[in-house]
């Protein structure tokens, strides 16, 4: 999907149509977690601190997420995924992997698919999407990247060699900003120049990492696309521009965190047997600790006893914290059957 967060926003607001908009917050500690095309033109990109973002463009618009409406068109476009193969393999909220070879409509042509399943996203939603093709994951994901917003690019098999050589290291999918600026060090700036290296070399220089970079300098890529829809956890945190430094800022935060993570779970109809408490303190040392339980959470009064137990047994005095949050974990359906388990405490072990 195309700045899929702020899209949704300009959708559901007209009034913020051709509008450079941040989705996030605007404080000193927040970061940008969507941007949309008219603030991308000035730099603006998700994960930068909210801060450099209204510096980058004064006139930037910040508005809060909404997940739960994120998620409600999330499943809407997969749904329609869906309808033209099994083969879906979620890659995030907004993007995934989709093996087209058993065609559910017999269309026949991948670009075809992906064409009307563009538009079908365009009819039914009033978001555009763009697409990639190709003959694997690693050439199809890039291929999507080529020509958003709104795009459709295919590489053909036979012109994957020649795409893959001419291809800027730091556009590889896999291959992460750090790893890019190590590989420019080597002298390695595009895909003919990590061509050129023996595979025993890239081992030694990127570990297991090494077998991916020579693979997919090859255009190999043989991951096939695993469907997965199994959600492992749900979870909410808060960072603070001013840090939380008394007993009742830090109850009364996290009582609001609990409230949101209760709505959440049961928007997504589920409940779980683990709690997850999460601190990062000031220092950004950050600690977790969970507590599972031998009966599923049903209540806010459940999930709010186990949360005040696992705070109650760390000592947080003349703590500075910038971020708490709570997850659930162990998860279920709502319907399901409550099964007997120990109690027990996972410590943070690097605490």
């Amino acid at each position: 999907m195309d700045a899929f967060f702020a899209s949704v926003e300009q959708l559901d607001n007209p009034a913020l149509r051709g509008k450079p908009v941040a989705v996030g917050g605007s404080g000193i500690r927040h970061v940008v977690a969507a941007a949309s095309y008219e603030a991308r033109k000035f730099g603006v990109h998700s994960a930068m601190p909210s801060v450099t973002a209204r510096k980058l463009c004064p006139e930037l618009v910040f508005v809060r997420h909404r997940f739960e409406r994120y998620h409600q068109l999330s499943e809407s476009i997969f749904e329609i995924y869906r309808e033209f193969t099994d083969l879906v393999e979620p890659l995030s909220i907004d993007e995934a992997f989709l093996d087209v070879t058993k065609d559910k409509k017999g269309m026949g042509s991948a670009t075809l698919i992906a064409r009307t399943i563009k538009k079908e996203i365009k009819a039914r939603t009033g978001l555009t999407a763009s697409a990639g093709i190709s003959v694997n994951k690693f050439l199809a994901k890039i291929a999507s990247d080529m020509d958003k917003p709104d795009g459709l690019y295919l590489i053909a098999p036979e012109k994957a060699a020649e795409f893959i050589e001419k291809l800027p290291i730091e556009k590889f999918f896999g291959i992460g900003r750090v790893t890019a600026a190590k590989m420019h060090k080597l002298g390695i700036h595009c895909g003919a120049d990590l061509k050129k290296w023996e595979l025993l070399s890239l081992i030694r220089n990127f570990g297991k990492s090494g077998r991916f970079y020579y693979d997919i300098a090859r255009g190999i890529d043989e991951r096939p696309v695993e469907v997965s829809s199994e959600r492992k956890s749900v979870g909410t945190e808060l960072t603070y521009e001013k840090d939380l430094t008394t007993q009742f800022e830090i109850i009364a935060e996290l009582y609001k965190v609990e409230k949101e993570l209760m709505e959440r779970i049961e928007n997504a109809g589920v409940t779980g047997r683990t709690v997850t408490l999460k601190i990062k303190f000031s220092d950004f040392r950050q600690i977790t600790r969970s507590r599972t339980l031998p009966d599923y959470i049903r209540s806010f009064g459940k999930l709010h006893e186990e949360v005040t137990g696992i705070r109650k047994s760390l000592d947080l005095s003349g703590s500075r914290i910038r971020l708490l949050g709570v997850s659930i974990s162990n998860l279920e359906t709502d319907d399901c059957s409550d099964r007997q388990l120990e109690l027990f405490d996972d410590n943070d072990p690097t605490d």
